[in-house]
């Protein structure tokens, strides 16, 4: 890790700057003091712009990216077979202890920023903030709010008959939703995850099953509007649990598997994002490792996605990178651009679901998810040029350096070290 004492120009480099615009072919990018101080094409960046200590590295044959922005990981589960009866026996410290490597494998792979939706709590945040542990800047739901016999309970997993609160937290009715919404808040949640279906690891449910209802979704949007406009989540899988939280007013759709015209109208009039995880969606499960009836869910689930997300896309619903890596394996998330490309997505489109798109839905397009002057100088230098070959971003040997904060977490190549 090296810090942003000096001034660093990169130039010479592709430089496409999250904003949709047009790459240009001789880019550069000025970090000073943590901020992205001046982008655009090396021509035009005039000598007295430009410190007098400042380092210039170039990127010839490289692409210069905003860093990328995951909206749906779990740094609380290992990335494969999840098993919620050995998460709920697992000490809380020891959690932790694992999640570390997680984050910094996340933060290689060219991940700046990350949505956590269950799993970390505002001790994961501060560490990374704090400078203890290298990883993406952290938002964290701290846990999902799940209905009794909803996708967040998993007391069939454990032997006490007591739910993971790490992972779910139990209400039921608008009272219950009401303390539940206001406890992760005052436990440091910067957003908030509803379960309005069912899912596929869930012992109890089936993804097509409702979750939360819609007076009860309604509940918790308006006491986390409340709250400094934090945003509400919705894991929601099945038609039925779609419609009943986009009417409810939430922020965005996670999976989002079956969703249909009569919700993409609605998405589309309310602006409501939709966060696919095509990722964990083309993670085939392991039948060895996997109890029979997940292993099925997932199967039939994974068919469900793959017929209506394209759909989505051609229609013009505003998508947000999201992985579920926890789910998938860690350390992949770029190969989720590959997979909106698949559906449908231009390669500048998948760039700007997982840069500005993302930063939008996290309300936090004022400082991250482009390259331009004043926002935080969050950078990433990946191999060739993703315009041409999408795929290559999902290979984390192929981001070569990973700024955050203007500070060098990865530099493959010994460019600014």
């Amino acid at each position: 890790m090296t810090g942003p004492s000096t001034p660093v120009l990169l130039h010479n480099g592709l430089l496409i700057d999250g904003t949709g615009g047009e790459p240009v072919t001789d880019g550069a990018v000025l970090i000073e003091d943590g901020f992205i101080r001046w982008a655009g094409p090396s021509g035009e960046l005039r000598l007295p712009a430009l410190p007098a200590p400042a380092r210039r590295i170039d990127v010839h044959g490289h692409t210069i990216l905003p860093g990328f922005i995951d909206c749906h990981v779990h740094m609380a589960a290992p990335g494969g077979a999840l098993s919620h009866a050995e998460l709920a026996a697992m000490p809380a410290s020891l959690r932790i202890f694992l999640a570390a490597p997680r984050m910094k494998l996340t933060l290689d792979a060219g991940v700046t920023t990350a949505r956590d939706l269950g799993g970390a709590d505002a001790g994961h945040r501060e560490a990374v903030e704090s400078g203890l542990l290298p990883g993406p800047r952290l938002l964290v739901a701290v846990a999902m709010l799940t209905p009794t016999g909803g996708h967040g309970d998993f007391r069939a997993a454990t032997d006490n008959g007591e739910n993971d609160p790490v992972m779910g937290h139990l209400a039921d009715g608008p009272t219950e939703c009401r303390r539940a919404v206001r406890e992760v808040l005052r436990k440091g949640a910067d957003c908030v995850k509803v379960a309005a279906t069912g899912g596929v690891w869930s012992p109890t449910d089936h993804p097509d099953d409702d979750g939360f209802l819609e007076d009860e979704i309604r509940t918790i949007t308006e006491i986390a509007a409340g709250h400094r406009g934090t945003k509400v989540a919705a894991h929601a899988q099945g038609r039925g649990g779609i419609l009943n939280a986009v009417r409810a007013g939430v922020a965005s759709v996670e999976h989002g598997y079956a969703i249909d015209d009569e919700a993409i109208d609605l998405m589309l009039e309310r602006g409501t994002f939709l966060v696919p995880t095509l990722t964990t969606a083309n993670t085939d499960p392991d039948p060895q490792k996997v109890a029979a009836w997940a292993y099925e869910k997932k199967k039939h689930w994974q068919s469900v996605a793959r017929r209506h997300i394209p759909h989505a896309i051609t229609r013009g619903v505003r998508v947000a990178m999201g992985t579920d890596c926890g789910i998938a394996e860690h350390g992949t998330n770029l190969r989720e651009l590959a997979y909106l490309v698949d559906c449908g997505m231009t390669p500048m489109g998948a760039i700007r679901a997982g840069t500005s798109e993302a930063a939008e839905l996290l309300g936090l397009a004022h400082e991250i998810g482009t390259l331009e002057a004043g926002k935080r100088a969050d950078v990433v230098v990946a191999r060739g040029n993703p315009l041409a070959g999408i795929t290559a971003l999902g290979e984390p040997a192929n981001i070569r350096l990973v700024m955050k904060d203007g500070v060098v977490f990865k530099d493959l190549d010994g460019r600014v070290a």
